[in-house]
């Protein structure tokens, strides 16, 4: 679990020929991704984010020593982040994705079923993606209350009550 920063938003590649990138926001507010202060790049860079204008799958925006479609296009790829205490505080069955990757998955009985390699969303719902005993691959958890009943984040763990054909049997 990463506990300084988390990953707010990604840049596409460069948008238009004046340095501007197209960025993708990954906060409940997407076009607020410039109010959470300097980002830092994968890379370690500070930036500073001012959205231009919506754009088609995201946003054109400038960032700070950015002014060349050259040095927009070298941007193509680069995650941007938040300190955490930037973040607004989520409600009591709302997490980050970064605060689950890395937990332990166990059953209802307390069988272990992996652990979370990431959190996955393809438009219907999180989907929890685990890699455990017994998986030849990783297996796609819903991430629902009827799914995962607990998540204790001080524990480092995750309960789960998994639909029929998640996991392997172990008859």
């Amino acid at each position: 679990m990463s506990n300084d920063k988390i990953c707010v938003g990604a840049i596409s590649g460069s948008f238009g020929v004046r340095g501007e990138v197209r960025l993708k926001s990954f906060t409940a507010d997407p076009a607020g991704l410039g109010d959470y202060g300097p980002l830092t790049t994968s890379d370690g860079r500070s930036v500073t984010v001012t959205i231009t204008r919506p754009v088609k799958n995201g946003f054109a925006a400038r960032l700070s020593g950015v002014g060349t479609k050259e040095e927009a296009d070298a941007m193509k790829g680069v995650q941007l982040f938040a300190p955490r205490d930037a973040l607004p505080d989520l409600p009591d069955d709302e997490f980050y994705h970064a605060d689950l990757i890395g937990l332990q998955v166990l059953d209802t009985g307390g069988k272990v079923l992996g652990v979370v390699r990431a959190v996955h969303d393809h438009g219907a719902g999180d989907m929890l993606e685990i890699f455990g005993p017994g998986l030849k691959t990783t297996a796609l958890l819903p991430f629902t209350r009827e799914a995962v009943p607990t998540v204790d984040l001080k524990a480092g763990r995750i309960i789960a009550d998994p639909p029929e054909g998640v996991f392997p049997d172990d008859g």
